[in-house]
């Protein structure tokens, strides 16, 4: 009994790493120093990619002219590439009334179906013409409405890397990946993604990051075997419903 449930715990644990605003301007220094890092320890992670960076805070890092040579080369390693948003330019404000109830500036909640479809559409050329097939989209600033699944739906995507919960769900005929903190953490139990922002981090990040991957290499996991953990029973919906109060709550208190 005891082995049983051990092993259903170990075969239901693991972290997705993923790492958001990967663009022509970036900070390399650390993007080339986690390359190394995850071929060290085998790990594929997912690459959020933003496919026309028009985002003034990002630009302003260094270029990076072979780009899209790198992230076919990334592709090649088969590390997931994900659609991260457009242009990455926050052209509307949610006040915690986007679908994650996150806030804050956004690139699609607010736009009409047939705008957000534009975006979604605009991005997807962009990787077309390089030649890099996406299955998997996350938002800027994990902000969403209705309209946004309706979109992506409507344009071939039906993978999302955001949400709540402690295992992969369905919801409105999408496939959601939990993405529960800012900080890196570990669960004991349950499948989850991080969300790393490698532009603001120090060297003392970094060295935090190598040794969370140590510690946590046997529970890193591919995004297919993510994807392949969906569960929409009763008790892990009852579980995410109480995920769902408690983290809103904890962003509504932050932000007064």
């Amino acid at each position: 009994m005891f082995s049983k449930i051990k092993n259903y715990i170990t075969d239901n644990t693991g972290i997705l790493i993923r790492i958001d605003d990967i663009a022509e301007n970036m900070n390399w220094d650390l993007m080339e120093k986690s390359e190394l890092l995850f071929e060290k320890y085998g790990v594929k992670p997912v690459l959020g990619v933003i496919p026309e960076n028009k985002d003034n805070e990002l630009l302003i890092y260094p270029k990076k002219n072979n780009f899209w040579d790198k992230v076919r080369a990334w592709k090649d390693k088969r590390w997931e590439i994900a659609m991260h948003g457009h242009t990455h330019i926050y052209d509307k404000t949610c006040h915690n009334d986007d679908y994650f109830n996150y806030g804050g500036g956004s690139e699609f909640f607010g736009h009409s179906l047939e705008v957000q479809m534009l975006k979604i559409k605009n991005g997807l050329k962009k990787f077309d013409s390089e030649k890099i097939k996406i299955r998997t989209f996350f938002a800027p600033n994990h902000t969403y409405d209705k309209n946004t699944f309706i979109a992506l739906k409507n344009c071939g995507i039906n993978e999302v890397i955001d949400g709540y919960g402690l295992m992969p769900y369905i919801e409105y005929d999408i496939k959601f990946i939990p993405q529960l903190f800012y900080n890196l953490y570990a669960l004991p139990f349950g499948i989850q993604s991080t969300q790393i922002h490698l532009n603001y981090w120090k060297q003392k990040d970094f060295i935090n990051f190598e040794e969370f991957i140590q510690k946590n290499a046997k529970k890193i996991i591919t995004y297919d075997q993510a994807i392949e953990k969906v569960n929409n029973n009763f008790s892990y919906t009852l579980i995410k419903n109480v995920l769902i109060k408690m983290l809103r709550f904890k962003r509504i208190i932050r932000r007064r």
